[in-house]
């Protein structure tokens, strides 16, 4: 494979955070290339659908980042190959994708508009979604969401439920996860806690 870059925004979480951490546990060599949203406003048209995390190799530019997860998953041993256990993954990452499309459409609101917008993603979409995934990883043993070990899915989980933690998004309350659904909380700390996850942080000095 040519070599790997990986252009995102310099943040620690976000679309392409499952796909860095995929990359570091699977020892696989990329140049981790972190913009500012302006630099992004420059440079959006260049980008395959006027949109971030872009990929180079192979001589070429793509996105999506849940075909970069699966992609760089089965190189890393992060994906699994029997295809129920594979769909089960795949439900579960599309799912944080439809709630990363409705938080992205509040950005930009300021003030009332924000507070009201948020007030009802939290109180309709994200704990609608928040409960549902609760479940999938109950029914599936509770510690992870495909294949009884560690997959892209639970990078994935982990990255929004470290992040709904964090306060960083205004009106979101940091309790939220806790409390509409504990075990998504516990899940979070069972990934951070994995030998790879920890690595990849310690090597950004986290």
């Amino acid at each position: 494979m040519s070599t790997i870059k990986l252009t995102y925004f310099d943040v620690d979480g976000g679309r392409a955070e499952p796909t860095r951490i995929a990359l570091s546990i699977g020892g696989i060599e990329f140049e981790d290339h972190r913009i500012s949203f302006s630099e992004f406003r420059q440079m959006r048209s260049s980008t395959p659908f006027n949109a971030l995390p872009a990929i180079e190799m192979n001589d070429g530019v793509y996105t999506q980042s849940n075909a970069m997860n699966r992609f760089f998953g089965k190189q890393a041993g992060l994906y699994p190959e029997d295809p129920w256990q594979a769909f089960l993954c795949d439900e579960v990452m599309d799912a944080i994708e439809d709630l990363m499309h409705f938080l992205v459409r509040t950005f930009g609101m300021r003030g009332d508009e924000l507070k009201a917008a948020r007030e009802k993603l939290v109180d309709g979409a994200f704990t609608t979604y928040l409960r549902t995934l609760n479940a999938r990883l109950e029914a599936a043993g509770g510690e992870y969401f495909a294949d009884g070990r560690l997959t892209v899915a639970d990078l994935k989980v982990f990255v929004w439920i470290r992040g709904l933690d964090s306060g960083v998004l205004d009106y979101v309350p940091t309790d939220l996860a806790s409390r509409v659904a504990p075990l998504l909380v516990q899940h979070m700390e069972r990934v951070a806690a994995d030998p790879g996850v920890v690595a990849y942080y310690e090597g950004r000095g986290k």
